[in-house]
């Protein structure tokens, strides 16, 4: 699960970095950055909580399968994207 928010991570800033001009990478950055604060954020926490290992292990081919053990450990994006940004568990 979490290889494959890299992987689109990477995707996003290859994405920004081809743009035509500086003010378009920089908007697209903009808009790309909430979603990757998020996602270091559920890094974090999902390490926290023991599960990271088993969410790098994760076959998205059937996510559904992994989710509801994630979503039931009440995860909220906001909190997400703050654990990020102050560096304490939320």
């Amino acid at each position: 699960m979490i290889e494959a928010r890299h992987r689109k991570r990477e995707q996003w800033h290859a994405i920004a970095e081809g743009a035509s001009d500086s003010a378009t990478a920089d908007y697209l950055h903009d808009i790309f950055e909430p979603t990757a604060r998020a996602i270091d954020g559920l890094e974090k926490a999902l390490e926290a909580v023991g599960l990271l290992d088993e969410a790098l292990a994760l076959d998205l081919r059937r996510p559904q399968e992994y989710f509801g053990r994630v979503w039931a450990t009440a995860f909220r994006a906001q909190e997400l994207a703050q654990h990020e940004t102050d560096g304490t568990a939320a």
